[in-house]
């Protein structure tokens, strides 16, 4: 359980330069749409050239192959997983600050409980208070933000972290219902390689290719400048190929639904990562009272969440 809630801890790390560098591009005028999409057209590459290095061509044959014979169900989960996911997480990049959305984001470990039952899996009732005490922080940290600018805009920006982190576990859990038996209509792919992380990773960006092209298509962004390009470039090296695959090898380990949940926990840790990034490198105001107050009590519901394991 504790390398479980490390590697989750990385990940998190990793994960606030998402923030970080997407609320930057949107500062300088960069279309969230790219910086949303250009992340896995980056990725791709990336990640077929680590399975090539560390498998050798057969790893990237037995990758693809395992796409190849369930193509709706990656499809399905990347687009859910990835695409709605990181739509909303870039769009919302538009209206807040990147520690505002990386607060609300937290919402995604009260999204955890509803997808699990959704699944028909147990809901881990013993860890609900500290959801709810990371959900009030939640609440705090938006209401001071209200309070400081009324514009209909950052309502848009908190449905769209909202309906995020409903998708990133939905997604998640998809894979690992499927790597754990599957039931129902989701199929079984019985497959070892899918707990390293590296190998869902990359099926995931694969499966989502087809969301960005038709977004693309209908929205018709204007062309991204050379640093949104380089800044998306580092987006998807540090959360997309370092800290998913962290991520989602944390969540291969877990053995129960309060573990999946503990996992999913961690990444309250953004929050403060998140923080001090964007205080260091954009210059961003610090947070009200009842903002870091908000903050606080999102942590501490992480701590007590994970301290209370048995």
């Amino acid at each position: 359980m504790a390398r479980t809630v490390l590697l989750g801890a990385l990940a998190a790390l990793f994960f606030s330069s998402t923030f970080i560098l997407n609320r930057a591009m949107s500062l300088e005028g960069g279309h969230w749409l790219w910086a949303a999409s250009l992340r896995y057209a980056f990725m791709l590459p990336v990640l077929l050239l680590w399975t090539l290095a560390a498998g050798g061509p057969k790893a990237v044959a037995d990758a693809l192959r395992l796409f190849l014979r369930n193509p709706l169900f990656w499809t399905l989960a990347g687009s859910i997983g990835f695409g709605v996911f990181y739509a909303g997480v870039t769009l919302a990049a538009a209206y807040s600050p990147g520690w505002v959305t990386a607060t609300t984001w937290q919402a995604t470990i009260l999204a955890t409980p509803l997808v699990l039952a959704l699944l028909g899996r147990r809901v881990p009732k013993k860890g609900l208070a500290f959801t709810a005490a990371i959900f009030a922080g939640i609440v705090m940290v938006n209401y001071e933000q209200a309070s400081a600018s009324a514009s209909v805009g950052n309502l848009w920006g908190v449905a769209a972290v909202l309906v995020a982190a409903l998708a990133y576990p939905l997604g998640n859990q998809l894979v690992w219902e499927a790597r754990h038996g599957g039931k129902g209509r989701i199929p079984r792919i019985d497959q070892p390689c899918l707990d390293a992380g590296r190998t869902p990773t990359l099926l995931l960006t694969i499966g989502s290719i087809p969301f960005w092209l038709i977004l693309i298509a209908v929205i018709q962004p204007p062309p991204p400048s050379h640093g949104q390009i380089t800044q998306t470039a580092l987006v998807a090296l540090f959360s997309g190929v370092i800290a998913t695959t962290l991520f989602l090898r944390a969540r291969s380990r877990a053995k129960n639904a309060y573990e999946l949940a503990a996992t999913d926990a961690t990444q309250a840790l953004e929050v403060v990562f998140c923080l001090l990034g964007e205080t260091l490198l954009l210059a961003a105001p610090w947070p009200g009272p009842l903002g870091l107050a908000g903050i606080t009590l999102a942590v501490v519901g992480l701590v007590l969440y994970v301290c209370r394991q048995v």
